[in-house]
């Protein structure tokens, strides 16, 4: 019967594959050479296969012993794999992490997180969820994840919560567009006028299956809403529309003239600093793989946006 087979069997059968006999198997095992051979011929008969030619003085794999190998490798590290990630629990190690982050969020900083992640605790499954505004509280009030990094238009009713950063959102249209042109040629301190800007196609974002926030920023009547980012962002460096876009996701399009910075006479330059603050239920105790989540999402935060700026306010999408 199959299901007698034992991994002290595989292992010996490893064994000899790798030593290259039954007697140098023997050695490294600590065993005598006859328990060996017994042990192969009694995986044989359990498999119904021949694992060695025995024709020769060292016996050699069979075609069908090589491929069986393989498999017994296989078994052998899940079964390695097994208990290392039991005396992991057993010491108090997170079987899982499950993150939610706001769309804002500097997509370098979570690719970051995620790379050193699978460097730090190989044995722990992450799980990452984008989404946008209220979205990201939904995911961590219904349990779907234990973290989330929200923006200041999640309703955090009931949830823990601590200040990450602030990002500053930054009005821009396409090198292409009208209002790029305009503001290029306004003076240096100039700026456009709520008029001006109602004229043109806003492209804003939106929360999927309709937004449940109030509305953040939108001057003009005529608006595109996409649910991402990026989306948003191709739009604007197409000249489709103006609209907001995180100051660290934009760095290179500016300096690259792809995008156009606008200075709207509604609004300050500091105005739209869209704070960003990481939550989780209360009472959610965590490993040491979710400790190490905190902190590094604490971390990272400063490395690509900056340091932590007081809470400003409600932010511009």
């Amino acid at each position: 019967m199959h299901d007698s087979i034992t991994l002290d069997q595989l292992r010996t059968f490893i064994a000899v594959a790798d030593e290259g006999s039954f007697s140098a198997a023997a050695r490294k095992l600590r065993r005598v050479q006859s328990a060996v051979s017994h042990a192969m011929a009694n995986l044989e008969a359990q498999l119904g296969v021949v694992l060695w030619d025995r024709s020769t003085r060292i016996p050699a794999l069979t075609e069908h012993g090589r491929v069986l190998l393989a498999a017994a490798r296989r078994v052998c590290a899940d079964a390695d794999a097994l208990r290392g990630a039991a005396q992991r629990l057993a010491g108090g190690l997170d079987p899982l992490v499950s993150l939610c982050v706001d769309a804002v969020f500097p997509l370098s900083a979570l690719v970051d997180l995620c790379v050193e992640f699978a460097r730090v605790y190989p044995t722990v499954e992450l799980v990452v969820h984008t989404e946008a505004m209220t979205a990201v509280a939904d995911r961590v009030l219904d349990g779907t994840c234990q973290l989330g990094v929200v923006g200041p238009a999640a309703a955090a009713s009931g949830l823990e919560r601590r200040h990450l950063t602030s990002v500053r959102m930054v009005p821009v249209a396409g090198a292409s567009h009208p209002l790029a042109a305009a503001q290029r040629r306004a003076a240096p301190a100039a700026r456009l006028s709520t008029e001006q800007l109602r004229e043109h196609v806003q492209i804003v974002l939106s929360e999927r299956g309709g937004s449940r926030s109030p509305e953040q920023a939108v001057l003009s009547p005529r608006t595109w809403r996409v649910v991402d980012l990026q989306t948003k962002r191709e739009l604007l460096c197409a000249g489709l529309g103006w609209g907001n876009l995180p100051e660290h996701m934009i760095r290179d399009d500016l300096e690259a003239g792809r995008l156009v910075r606008l200075r709207p006479g509604a609004w300050g330059d500091d105005e739209h600093l869209l704070s960003l603050a990481l939550v989780h239920r209360p009472g959610l105790v965590m490993g040491p793989a979710g400790q190490w989540v905190l902190k590094r999402l604490v971390e990272l935060c400063c490395q690509h946006v900056g340091r932590p700026e007081e809470p400003g306010g409600p932010g511009a999408r």
